[in-house]
């Protein structure tokens, strides 16, 4: 037991692996519960006060979804330069401790049916949220070229997994018919039991992986509005960044309002909206696991991002025509693939067009670009949903993935020469 701990000092990377799970898991969880809270006056699970009518709901999920990805927008640039001058240990044990707060700051707004609470939850998870930054600039510190590769594709099955076994789990254990005792405030308080737990193993198994601090580093406050400016110096990469833009946008409309569209056209419970959820997880991790490494021993990325981009717009204007839950199953393996696809390839493009010295860096501006095109759409498509029909900003999340892909079909052009900017 102690060799095995000794181990576990040592190697930083399991610590890492599990705060990105967490992270997800957290994400994930909230997907078919928030719906239920915001999205449905006719829920048990409803907070919304007496007078207050479904479009102001609507309104108010848009601005609950849309606040977490405008913090981590702010906050991750400033949690990595941080983590650079006081080290990778201590900002990441802090902004666990952050998390774990929020969920717990979620879990009593849910119970108390405090609107208030639940968006200054959200917005502090944002903040600490951006952790998965450090964590990978963990990795980064850990990792030599042979291993690099390896490393980060252990990031991308944390993520996947969290992204599965997070609506899932929101799904159950907020489901009475599962356990009487469950309510939608339990999936939160398991989370910040599991946050805490990623903090303990912070303070006593990880070790600190930066060398050598950097403890006279003035702080850029404004980084992240910097890198979107930082996006339009990099010429071979204009094309991919505003099309990652519309792509990532276009997915916030779909995220944020197809919980809702499953609940008034197929009568979804928050567990049915978690097992969905969780079996798109699972297709979205074979797509970047087997079939993007088939595809791509064929295609360049540019050519599978062609087709994907378009495919996926196609699928999601396909949702709308089964009249059963179950025709939704047959779609949504093709759905998700792009999903995964899209993904892959599109940091395959970025990451390959400017040399080692600038991989930091131009991530860094696609993160900020990322976060920044998951910030508004949740709320523009609460006002769509509210003066329209909760169906409509599905509609806009099909045409500005469609935009996505035309962009990338039209302009983008691959550079002759890779490595250069």
């Amino acid at each position: 037991m102690n060799n095995f701990l000794n181990r576990l000092r040592k190697n930083p990377l399991p610590v890492v692996l599990l705060t990105i799970f967490v992270d997800m898991l957290g994400y994930g969880i909230l997907i078919p519960i928030v719906p239920q809270l915001l999205g449905n006056e006719e829920s048990v699970f409803s907070v919304l006060s007496p007078g207050m009518t479904v479009n102001q709901g609507y309104i108010l999920l848009g601005f609950l979804v849309g606040i977490y990805p405008l913090m981590q927008f702010i906050a991750t640039p400033i949690l990595g330069q941080l983590s650079d001058k006081f080290g990778r240990k201590k900002i990441l044990a802090i902004a666990l401790s952050g998390t774990c707060l929020s969920y717990v700051g979620f879990a009593i707004g849910v119970l108390t049916r405090n609107i208030p609470l639940l968006f200054l939850s959200r917005a502090f998870d944002g903040i600490t949220g951006a952790n998965v930054s450090v964590a990978q600039a963990a990795i980064a510190d850990i990792s030599t070229p042979d291993n690099r590769s390896r490393n980060f594709g252990f990031i991308g099955a944390a993520f996947g997994l969290g992204l599965i076994v997070g609506p899932y789990i929101g799904g159950k254990l907020s489901d009475p018919n599962v356990a009487s005792w469950f309510n939608p405030a339990t999936p939160f308080w398991f989370a910040a039991g599991l946050s805490l737990v990623n903090v303990m193993s912070v303070l006593f198994f990880f070790p600190e992986t930066l060398t050598g601090l950097r403890a006279r580093v003035k702080i850029q406050w404004l980084k992240s509005v910097k890198n979107i400016a930082a996006a339009f110096r990099l010429k071979k990469l204009r094309v991919p960044f505003v099309s990652s833009f519309l792509f990532q946008a276009g997915f916030s409309f779909f995220i944020t309002f197809f919980s809702i569209f499953l609940i008034g056209k197929f009568a979804f419970s928050q567990s049915n909206i978690g097992d969905f959820f969780a079996y798109a997880g699972i297709w979205i991790v074979f797509g970047q696991v087997f079939v993007n490494s088939t595809l791509s021993r064929k295609f360049s990325e540019h050519t599978i991002l062609k087709t994907a981009l378009i495919a996926m717009a196609v699928c999601i204007a396909l949702f709308f025509v089964p009249k059963t839950g179950w025709g939704l199953l047959f779609i949504c393996p093709f759905f998700a693939i792009c999903f995964g696809l899209i993904q892959a390839n599109f940091l395959a493009i970025i990451s390959k067009s400017v040399g080692p010295d600038k991989q930091g860096e131009t991530l860094g501006v696609n993160s900020s670009i990322n976060t920044l095109a998951q910030s508004l759409p949740p709320v523009m498509s609460g006002y769509i949903a509210a003066l329209l029909t909760p169906n409509a900003p599905l509609m806009v999340s099909a045409l500005a993935i469609f935009f996505a892909g035309l962009v990338f079909v039209l302009m983008y052009k691959p550079p002759r020469n890779l490595h250069t900017t």
